[in-house]
């Protein structure tokens, strides 16, 4: 027996030993040997340092940065929220090679390029490897699984995002912002002055999840906030460790953050799963037309030409959780970036204004009307590409493989900087730092000397299946303001774009609000 025991236990060191090694391995050798396979191809980039990789000098780089606010009339956010790619282009050219701790990264900027990885349908670029809470947030839905589960999601996902499907969501987006707007103007009455302050950013977080709330969960929007509220607090996590230097295996141990993070997901998925059985238990005919009805649809459809089509309990709880955030996410702060580029810019309010008082006059507009809203469908790609939510895209090499004249191995990580791609001047023309809807007059792909290259809700097959959703919501919610109101930005308003996984206001955005109508 003690043989036996003495056998088992050295089997275990020697397992332990190798493991320690392999990670020794790559936190060492590996790096440096991965540095000399790029140099030799030409690309160069900060030097590797040991476990945190370039982690350090990015985010000493930001902090230094973000030290004196903006000018208000100034678009050129990304010196302050991307510098260490500004620092790296500078010195290293347009593609370089830089580490996220101990994994490589290549920055990929010629659009022809990126075009490639994007569009690319045999599989050769997944996503990146997420960050453990971004995971957590997002769950394995449709943003992050690959391969044939990706493909299978898609099926589930799309009948409801198609247009017939939108336009039955319409009143529940205008319904929600009504009473958002009800509120101002009760607000509002209540001063002398007949005008008042408000900090937009805050209504459009509330706003956002309270639509998603609505049109994923119907009646159980209680709830669905719920899952908003827990989600918020993830977020929060998440961007207090993004840069923290991850060692394997220490995801699982019971520390403070870890726990939290556990915690807050147990939360998110009971919710969730308490939703969807009371809706497959209370179903009358069907199980409703919102997000969650449809997918349960599609999943429960009878007949063994719809296995293909099945999903877990747990994948349809990841994709409620995936479209809660990245809904949330894209469309509050597209809101708020654009009341504030049309509270600074008088001249387009009142044009958008006109055009919303022909189409519509006082009347709540539908998704028929909104379709003809041509100028404020201008402004908010304009806005999509100067304040655009999402920075930057991440990808990995599935294989060797050669890219352009590049050749990138296996795992390395491909980082697309998409907010400095929509700032390029040689992409976009001497005002790319403008704000100039008129851009956008003859369409999206004839804005600019690339036609994908705006790439706010990505391009290929893995464009963003909630893009419509996220469009038809904000024309409604800047259509029924622009009825109502005229706004300037506030003199107590600082602008301090910043990184927090999407961008931001620092300090929210605080507009003067005055109402048109007694």
């Amino acid at each position: 027996m003690e043989d036996f025991l003495v056998l088992v236990l050295s089997s275990v060191a020697v397992i332990i030993i190798s493991q320690l090694l392999k990670v020794l391995l790559n936190l060492t050798w590996r790096p440096y040997a991965i540095t000399k396979w790029y140099r030799e191809q030409g690309i160069l980039g900060p030097d590797y340092k040991f476990m945190k990789g370039s982690n350090e000098e990015i985010g000493n780089l930001k902090l230094g940065a973000q030290k004196v606010p903006m000018d208000v009339n100034s678009h050129d956010f990304t010196p302050r929220v991307l510098p260490h790619y500004h620092k790296w282009m500078s010195l290293y050219g347009r593609n370089f090679l830089f580490w996220f701790g101990s994994m490589p990264r290549i920055c990929i900027t010629d659009m022809e390029l990126v075009k490639q990885i994007l569009s690319n349908k045999s599989g050769w670029y997944p996503k990146s490897d997420p960050h453990p809470t971004l995971l957590t947030i997002l769950g394995k839905g449709l943003v992050l699984i690959d391969g044939p589960d990706w493909a299978r999601h898609r099926r589930v996902v799309n009948p409801a995002f198609t247009i017939e499907k939108l336009k039955m969501m319409t009143k529940k987006m205008t319904g929600c912002a009504k009473s958002m707007i009800e509120g101002w103007e009760n607000q509002i009455a209540q001063e002398k002055s007949k005008q008042a302050e408000i900090e937009l950013h805050k209504y459009f977080l509330e706003l956002a999840a309270d639509i998603i709330a609505h049109t994923a969960f119907g009646s159980s929007y209680i709830k669905g906030k719920e899952v908003f509220l827990s989600q918020k607090e993830l977020l929060t996590l998440a961007i207090a460790t993004l840069f923290n230097v991850r060692i394997p295996g220490f995801g699982y141990l019971p520390t403070p953050n870890n726990r939290k993070r556990w915690s807050l997901d147990k939360k998110v998925r009971t919710t969730l799963k308490q939703i969807i059985n009371e809706r497959m238990k209370s179903r009358d005919g069907g199980y409703g037309n919102d997000l969650l009805g449809l997918m349960l649809e599609t999943c429960m459809a009878g007949g063994k030409e719809n296995d293909k089509n099945r999903m877990t309990m747990d994948e349809i709880i990841d994709e409620c959780k995936t479209f809660f955030f990245a809904g949330h996410e894209t469309t509050s702060h597209l809101l708020t970036w654009t009341m504030f580029l049309l509270s600074t810019n008088q001249d387009w309010q009142e044009k958008l204004r006109e055009e919303v008082s022909q189409e519509c006059g006082m009347e709540v507009p539908d998704a028929d009307v909104l379709a003809k809203l041509k100028l404020v469908n201008m402004v908010l790609l304009e806005a999509l590409r100067i304040y655009g939510p999402v920075l930057q895209a991440l990808r990995k090499a599935s294989q060797d493989m050669d890219l352009g004249t590049i050749k990138p191995l296996m795992g390395t990580s491909i980082a697309i900087p998409i907010a400095m791609l929509r700032h390029d001047k040689e992409i976009w023309g001497p005002d790319a730092d403008k704000f100039n809807p008129l851009r956008f007059e003859n369409g999206l792909s004839k804005a600019a000397k690339h036609p994908n290259a705006l790439l706010s809700f990505s391009i290929g097959p893995r464009a963003c299946i909630g893009q419509n959703f996220a469009m038809l919501e904000a024309k409604a919610v800047i259509a029924m303001i622009l009825q109502r109101f005229s706004f300037s930005i506030s003199p107590n308003y600082i602008h301090e774009p910043i990184d927090r996984i999407t961008l931001q206001p620092k300090f929210g955005l605080q507009v003067i609000l005055r109402p048109l109508h007694a």
